[in-house]
């Protein structure tokens, strides 16, 4: 779990400099979307990680954020949030919040977050952090294979742990015109799906191949 002191949480001009290294390394690997570069240059990602990790913080690499759990490299972020087509105010559902950097990615997008942690340490600490940056986002403890159903429907849905398959009750809270963005496949690797709301019956689907990320648990997750 982050150990935040009152001097690890200053954004220094070397941690900015790192920052816009960053940017250069996630445009040469593809990255294009303007609103998602911005968000990351803004959003100081040392602030999400434990002291010891800082200087590694702008590194292109996932980083452990305690229980198991770990904040995934800047390229999955920035990948993941482009393929969301994101448009201001637009209502997003993150399953798995974890150190709460992707929501803070996407509150400074413009959206209206709304983000399920199952780990409560971890959804104290997001919320902590969260409040001190005075990002918006709404975080919420619970088991994130089943959605917000309460606050849905949704424009876009965010998964950010690895799935054996697409839950029925996220494609159910999605508006039709909405993204659904998730890993599906083997605990080992997964293929990213962006998947587009046509109607309530017809979908349309992107698949990239080759991304590792931690196991969705709940109902519609990994059992173990």
């Amino acid at each position: 779990m982050p150990a935040h002191t009152a001097h690890s949480l200053l954004d220094l001009p070397k941690h900015q400099g790192l920052r816009l290294r960053l940017i250069e390394e996630l445009r040469a690997k593809g990255i294009r979307d303007q609103f998602v570069l911005k968000a990351i240059m803004e959003v100081p990602r040392h602030f999400f990680l434990d002291q010891a990790l800082a200087e590694m913080a702008y590194q292109d690499k996932a980083m452990p954020i305690g229980e198991g759990q770990t904040i995934s490299q800047p390229y999955t972020v920035a990948f993941q949030s482009e393929l969301l087509a994101l448009e201001p105010h637009m209502k997003v559902l993150e399953i798995g919040t974890g150190s709460g950097y992707q929501a803070s990615i996407l509150d400074k997008m413009g959206a209206r977050v709304f983000s399920v942690e199952t780990i409560k340490s971890l959804h104290r600490s997001s919320q902590k952090l969260l409040k001190h940056l005075n990002c918006k986002a709404k975080l919420f403890v619970g088991d994130g294979s089943m959605g917000l159903l309460s606050y849905s429907p949704f424009d876009r849905i965010l998964v950010t742990a690895a799935s054996p398959d697409i839950p029925d009750a996220l494609k159910s809270q999605l508006r039709i015109g909405g993204h659904l963005v998730i890993p599906v496949g083997k605990l080992s690797e997964q293929t990213m799906l962006k998947l587009t709301k046509i109607s309530e019956t017809e979908w349309h689907q992107e698949a990239y191949p080759g991304f590792r990320f931690v196991p969705l648990t709940g109902e519609h997750g990994w059992s173990f």
